[in-house]
């Protein structure tokens, strides 16, 4: 049952942080805005509580003395939707970009201000609420997952096991929902030598990719063609019936 985040007395927040210190500034802070904040100091007791427990948001630190954030955030991510806010005190652009990529919400570089911290925690969740107001009901299964490690992609349930240049188109307008590549971006991003590739190449494995996703949902069409410029997919799948 997802935690009602309507109302801050409602919301529950795990903070995990194994300095005493910013662990209790951090909770000292949330707790005066309303929220109910819980401390773990490990990643192996956030990961106990987060399969135990509901929670609203995770406030997590990358350096913790068990188990990378990183790994603790990857292994709540793939059982359940919620935000996650990284706290560190690494400021290189490779660990801000590492922790988006797993799907984290948003990115706190030590020393910070609680303050900032509990304004950022305010924005992530509108946008969750926003995301869960507008989302299908509890059954629902994500449309579209590109498994990397794995190579394929799972489409409404069912998994596809597509050629090397249909996963790599696929992989790269899933990574960007609504952008529209050119043909030229996606040879680039799909072909071992874009160079040597004509500009229909990318037709082609279009269309036999959605001829595989069509295969699965025959009403939809994910991939939205832009004429003279190029292919996006579709950031609402609502729109994409037809």
């Amino acid at each position: 049952m997802a935690t009602d985040t309507s109302s801050p007395s409602r919301t529950r927040i795990l903070v995990v942080e194994d300095e005493p210190s910013i662990a209790d500034n951090i909770v000292y802070a949330l707790e005066s805005e309303g929220f109910q904040p819980a401390v773990c100091a490990t990643g192996a007791e956030a990961l106990a509580r987060f399969e135990r427990e509901e929670w609203s948001l995770v406030v997590l630190d990358v350096g913790l003395p068990d188990v990378s954030g990183f790994e603790v955030c990857r292994r709540l991510l793939a059982t359940r939707n919620v935000p996650v806010i990284f706290l560190t005190a690494r400021g290189q652009e490779v660990d801000r970009v590492v922790g988006l990529e797993l799907g984290a919400d948003d990115y706190v570089v030590k020393p910070f201000s609680p303050r900032e911290l509990t304004a950022r925690v305010r924005a992530v969740l509108r946008r969750a609420n926003g995301r869960v107001e507008s989302a299908p009901q509890p059954n629902y299964i994500a449309p579209l997952v590109v498994d990397d490690e794995r190579c394929v992609v799972r489409y409404f349930g069912q998994t596809l096991q597509l050629p090397r240049y249909e996963f790599r188109l696929i992989k790269a307008l899933a990574a960007h929902p609504g952008r529209v590549f050119t043909r030229s971006q996606l040879m680039d991003r799909a072909s071992d030598e874009p160079e040597a590739a004509m500009e229909r190449t990318v037709d082609a494995h279009i269309k036999s990719l959605r001829a595989a996703l069509k295969a699965v949902k025959p009403e939809i069409d994910p991939i939205q063609t832009h004429r003279g410029m190029g292919y996006s997919l579709v950031e609402d799948w609502g729109t994409a019936s037809k």
